[in-house]
């Protein structure tokens, strides 16, 4: 089993915001899959399918942000599912609009709900696909910048990495994190040759 998890906060109030990119990414993989969400274990909403063999359950918590890893950690734990067996999708203030990292484990970078599901697993070993926000806001106002909705102009640019944020996920579904880190770098390369041909 593939656990794909995405951070974000739940209610009609944050959709669309800068923080909930996971939700929003992991709404779109849904649609890809034909699945639908129902409420489930651990104050979480999932929906369960498969793809190339490999059964998959996507998971967004219904704990707000910063208590991510009540549902996530608490679903893993409950079902016996190897930590290395997770991606976790979110928002990354510190990568510019339209741009994203890939890693597999490391410290939260100061992310609140990365830091719960790693305390809650008690391991960082897990991958994790980081969608560039930005940090245009001032001192202070951080909070009010990442629960503000997309603008149109870095909507677009996120947007448009979604086809390739869905080969990242399926790399992952296929072979875990070598399978996500050897799509990623294909992608690198790719990218790289179509700027040469430029």
């Amino acid at each position: 089993m593939k656990i794909i998890a995405g951070i974000g906060n739940p209610g009609a109030r944050y959709e669309f915001t800068r923080h909930n990119a996971g939700f929003i990414f992991l709404d779109f993989l849904a649609r890809e899959f034909s699945l639908n969400y129902k409420s489930a274990k651990f104050s979480s909403e999932i929906a369960e399918g498969s793809f190339s063999g490999q059964s998959f359950v996507l998971i967004k918590p219904q704990t707000y942000v910063n208590l991510s890893g009540n549902a996530v950690g608490g679903y893993l734990r409950y079902f016996k599912y190897p930590v290395e067996d997770l991606l976790v999708v979110y928002d990354d203030i510190n990568i510019v609009p339209g741009k994203y990292k890939v890693n597999f484990g490391g410290s939260d970078g100061g992310h609140n709900g990365i830091y719960s599901i790693i305390s809650a697993l008690s391991d960082d070993k897990f991958s994790r696909l980081r969608i560039g926000i930005g940090n245009n806001f001032e001192k202070g106002l951080m909070p009010d910048y990442v629960l503000s909705k997309f603008p149109a102009a870095e909507w677009d640019l996120t947007e448009a990495n979604f086809p390739k944020f869905l080969e990242l996920s399926k790399g992952f579904l296929k072979s875990g994190s070598k399978g996500f880190l050897d799509a990623n770098s294909k992608l690198t390369l790719n990218q790289k040759n179509t700027e040469k041909d430029k």
